[in-house]
């Protein structure tokens, strides 16, 4: 069987060993680099990131990461973010006082979690449309986080005949994006590769479609 090839983008950031390794087990051919023309031309890649919404923001304009993320998504070639590698999609990232500029992939904001417990860290669950590949035959599976920031509203417009985004929420004190299916430009708050078999499931439905 084929297996497609995706790149791991190694920036200076992320879970990237975990995210090979889960990736191998989903049927991936996998590549870690931070090479520019390797990112832009496999079918696959995949944006991991952990830490500060800032560091992680600044680390992929320092190596041109959000040109590749550009140039693929202008071609219609899919694109994950993980964890911080998908809160630094959106326009911007509030942390501990420091508001940050995001990717702007999509609209909106990245903000302290409302709850009691913080970090939101461990196992939950979520709440994917039924339309949702990702999350294909996953609708009643739990996932891993650890995060205690997060986009809480969705406000992207989008005009037929473009599909409109799938996205997948969670809860912890209140309601946060846990996921985002927007054509090749997919995402989740969770750690798919830290999720067991759920996880690479998911990265196995996220791989079928390159």
């Amino acid at each position: 069987m084929n297996r497609p090839d995706v790149v791991v983008f190694d920036y200076g950031t992320g879970n990237v060993h975990s995210a090979v390794k889960a990736l191998e087990a989903a049927g991936a051919d996998v590549e870690l680099t931070g090479d520019r023309a390797r990112a832009r031309e496999a079918a696959g890649l995949v944006v991991p990131g952990v830490g500060a919404f800032s560091a992680v923001a600044n680390a992929l304009w320092a190596s041109r990461g959000h040109e590749v993320i550009d140039r693929r998504l202008s071609g219609g070639r899919p694109v994950l973010g993980i964890c911080v590698g998908m809160q630094v999609l959106f326009e911007r990232g509030v942390e501990r006082g420091v508001d940050s500029e995001g990717l702007g992939e999509w609209p909106g904001t990245v903000d302290r979690l409302e709850a009691e417990v913080l970090p939101h860290m461990g196992w939950n669950t979520v709440e994917a449309p039924e339309t949702s590949v990702l999350f294909d035959g996953l609708h009643d599976e739990r996932f891993y986080f650890v995060h205690s920031y997060a986009a809480k509203e969705w406000s992207l417009d989008v005009v037929p005949p473009f599909p409109r985004p799938s996205v997948t929420w969670a809860r912890h004190g209140e309601r946060f994006i846990a996921a985002v299916e927007n054509g090749p430009l997919s995402a989740t708050q969770f750690h798919p590769e830290k999720s067991g078999d759920a996880g690479i499931q998911l990265l196995r439905n996220w791989v079928g479609t390159l």
